[in-house]
């Protein structure tokens, strides 16, 4: 750089000449015969002469499947949808494996070995019941569906089909006053919303990316999943015959993650037309040519870009998650520990929004991470409720391999189909955890728009659950009457 700075004009000029001659008395020749070559040759592949038959174009045959006004919706539904169903169904043995080795195997020696070397109770529950507990549940029910997901979603964009959807939905985020490229991050928050905020880079307009990151939360991430399906399962899929039920389950999950799909252009268009008002922005969208994924380069990029990533953020808030509910449920004011008085506090307003004091709760303790939602609920129901002989002590966290023993403490607990419609719709609409917070705040470097964030999908929610219990139970009244 110094060298550069002493050259003179004169010393640049002779540069030129010198490398002028250096490169031969052709080159211009040479530079305009291969621009003519590079024309030849898109010509014979673009145009078709009168008197040839057309050229058959595999890219050009796709996309007219691809991006069709009839089938490009379609077939982007039943792709995702496929995606969806490969996660859920693939992850439920690993899941399974990795919760019954940290759990079934590594737990038991850990509480042993507290014992062996006289570790205090309080100590030994803290660490072991409280934190360790949270963070196995994370682990177990986040990293295979992400393991599986993200390397799908990536060899879809590998493979040149990503630009295709964005280019079918750009019509409609550009209506809400949004960005087209908000779909891609969109999808990419039904594998996890962190990960779903950071795609938002793709995203030049700060204003449309602001839009972007503040309606990412209503993609249902994996972590939501598992609550859709296990509630749907065991309330909604139990009230049609049991060849049905499976179905039924699953169309009203998909009809939950399509709800919050609506929910994002809603809430995209509110925003676009009052806080963060202005001009939607253009984008040219070169469409890619089709190419083979190369898959083991996608798996190790998603693995150790993506899923590990926002694993190991999810394992840093999970710790504190434990150990705070830990405490909650042994510590002791008066004759109650603190979570049985907040379940009391919290409970009116549950009931009127068609939910109850152990839900709020248990949606308060998992903020760090919404996998241990159902753990934490089932652990609050069996402490206000008395029951036991479950395995379970104080403050530990536990699941059950059984839907109709889930569906039984639940029951016990006051739960009705009101009670799990309303937690299926609050699933979709609260606000995000911890980690997708604290990525938004890394983002955006603002406050007020991580407050934003988290409070605005809390205040859909609170909403749109009160409205359904009012119209449920007028419904039951009427009924009844």
């Amino acid at each position: 750089m110094d060298e550069m700075s002493e050259l003179t004009p004169d010393d640049i000029l002779k540069t030129a000449k010198s490398l002028r001659w250096e490169s031969g008395g052709n080159i211009h020749e040479r530079v305009v015969e291969a621009i003519y070559t590079d024309a030849a040759r898109i010509a014979e592949r673009a145009v078709t002469r009168p008197d040839e038959r057309p050229r058959f174009d595999l890219d050009r045959a796709i996309d007219r499947v691809v991006t069709s006004k009839i089938w490009g919706f379609p077939l982007m539904v039943f792709l995702f949808t496929l995606i969806f169903w490969i996660t859920i169904s693939g992850a439920n043995v690993p899941s399974k494996l990795i919760a019954s080795f940290l759990l079934d195997t590594i737990y038991p020696i850990l509480r042993d070995g507290a014992v062996e070397i006289g570790m205090p109770l309080w100590l030994s529950g803290l660490l072991i019941d409280g934190m360790y507990l949270a963070t196995a549940w994370v682990i177990s029910v986040m990293l295979p569906p992400m393991a599986i997901f993200f390397p799908l979603f990536t060899l879809l964009e590998d493979f040149g089909y990503l630009p295709r959807m964005a280019f079918n939905l750009d019509k409609i985020f550009k209506r809400t006053g949004a960005h087209g490229k908000q779909a891609l991050s969109m999808m990419m928050g039904f594998g996890c919303n962190a990960a779903g905020v950071i795609a938002t880079r793709i995203i030049d307009s700060p204003r449309e990316r602001l839009i972007a990151i503040i309606t990412n939360n209503f993609a249902l991430c994996n972590g939501r999943w598992p609550t859709q399906i296990l509630i749907a399962t065991i309330f909604i899929g139990t009230l049609v015959p049991a060849h049905l039920a499976g179905l039924i389950s699953a169309l009203s999950v998909i009809a939950i993650a399509l709800l919050g799909v609506f929910i994002t252009f809603a809430v995209s268009w509110f925003l676009s037309r009052t806080w963060l008002r202005g001009q939607v922005s253009t984008f040219s969208l070169e469409l890619p040519p089709y190419r083979p994924p190369r898959i083991l380069q996608t798996i190790y990029t998603s693995l150790i870009d993506r899923t590990i990533f926002v694993l190991w953020r999810a394992v840093v808030f999970a710790l504190p998650a434990g150990a705070l509910i830990w405490l909650s449920a042994n510590l002791h004011i008066g004759e109650l520990n603190i979570a049985e008085h907040l379940i009391d506090l919290l409970n009116p307003f549950g009931l009127f929004l068609g939910l109850n004091g152990v839900i709020l709760l248990a949606y308060v303790l998992a903020i760090p991470a919404n996998e241990i939602v159902i753990p934490t609920v089932l652990m609050l129901t069996v402490m206000v409720t008395g029951l036991h002989g479950l395995g379970a002590g104080a403050g530990v966290m536990f699941e059950l391999e059984s839907a109709s023993a889930t569906l039984s403490i639940l029951s016990s607990g006051g739960w009705t189909l009101l009670t799990a419609v309303n937690l299926m719709l609050f699933s979709l609409l609260h606000n995000p955890c911890s980690t997708t917070l604290f990525t938004i705040y890394k983002e955006t470097g603002s406050l007020k728009w991580t407050a934003v964030s988290g409070l605005l999908p809390l205040v859909l929610g609170f909403a749109v659950t009160f409205a359904v219990a009012q119209v449920w139970r007028l419904i039951a009244g009427i009924a009844g009457a």
